[in-house]
C-alpha cells in the first residue's frame, strides 16, 4: 500500500513538473473574446494591455504579450516588427514558428487546431457556427502595414464604427483575395462588432510574446 502511495506522488509530481514546464513556453494565443467594442481597441496600446490582461488572468508566464497588429500612417508600425524574436509555442506546447521569417513563410504551423486561445481552446471556424475565423491584423502577408489606399486598421484600432481592417483566416480556408492566409485574407466589412461577426469574424486579434523561450533562456520580467 505504502508503495502504490508512493508511487502515486512520483506519477503526480512528475506530471505538475512537466505542466508546468509546458506552462512556462507559452508565447503565443488568440484572444478568446473581442474586449467589447469591435475593431476600437484603443489603439495598440490598448491592444495590447488586452493580451496581458487575458494572458494574466489564464495564469500564463508573466512576458511581455504584444497584439499582432499593424498600423499607418505617420509612426506606423508593422506587425511583424512588434512580436520578437520567437520562437513562439502555444497553450499545448506545440512550437506555432521558428522566428519572424518562418511565420511569415509557407511553413508555420498555424491550423485552427494550432491556433489556440490563452486557455487552451480552438476558436470557430468556417463551417461551424457561428463562423469566427476573421482576424484582426491590419497586415499583409509578410508582416508590413499595408500602403494601399484606403483604411486598412480601423483607424488605427480606434475606430468600432466605419472603416475597415485586413484579416487572417486561422482555419487557413474559406473566401478572398487569400483565403488560405493566416493574417490576410481581405478586409472587413466595417468595423463594428456586428459587421465583424456579419463577415465571419468575432473581433479577436492574435497576442505574441516578446520574450519567448530561446533555447531554455530565463524568462524575462516583463516590462510594467
Amino acid at each position: 500500500m505504502r508503495r502504490t502511495a508512493s508511487l502515486f506522488a512520483l506519477l503526480f509530481a512528475f506530471g505538475a513538473s512537466g505542466a508546468a514546464a509546458q506552462d512556462e513556453n507559452i508565447s503565443f494565443f488568440i484572444t478568446s473574446s473581442n474586449p467589447g467594442d469591435g475593431a476600437d481597441l484603443g489603439g495598440l496600446d490598448g491592444a495590447d494591455a488586452y493580451c496581458e490582461t487575458l494572458a494574466d488572468a489564464a495564469g500564463l508566464p508573466d512576458r511581455m504579450w504584444r497584439a499582432y497588429l499593424s498600423t499607418t500612417g505617420a509612426g506606423g508600425v508593422n506587425a511583424r516588427d512588434r512580436i520578437g524574436g520567437g520562437p513562439w509555442y502555444n497553450h499545448a506546447g506545440t512550437m506555432i514558428a521558428r522566428d519572424v521569417e518562418h511565420l511569415h513563410s509557407n511553413g508555420p504551423n498555424l491550423t485552427k487546431a494550432t491556433i489556440l486561445t490563452e486557455n487552451g481552446d480552438e476558436v470557430n471556424g468556417r463551417g461551424d457556427q457561428p463562423n469566427q475565423h476573421d482576424i484582426l491584423t491590419g497586415s499583409l502577408m509578410n508582416g508590413m502595414a499595408s500602403d494601399a489606399d484606403g483604411d486598412t486598421t480601423c483607424s488605427n484600432w480606434t475606430s468600432g464604427g466605419e472603416g475597415s481592417a485586413l484579416v487572417g483566416h486561422h482555419d487557413r480556408t474559406g473566401g478572398g483575395q487569400n483565403p488560405t492566409s493566416w493574417n490576410e485574407a481581405h478586409g472587413s466589412r466595417g468595423c463594428s462588432l456586428e459587421n465583424l461577426r456579419g463577415t465571419g469574424g468575432d473581433g479577436r486579434f492574435y497576442c505574441f510574446a516578446t520574450d519567448g523561450p530561446s533555447g531554455g533562456d530565463v524568462l524575462r520580467q516583463r516590462e510594467r
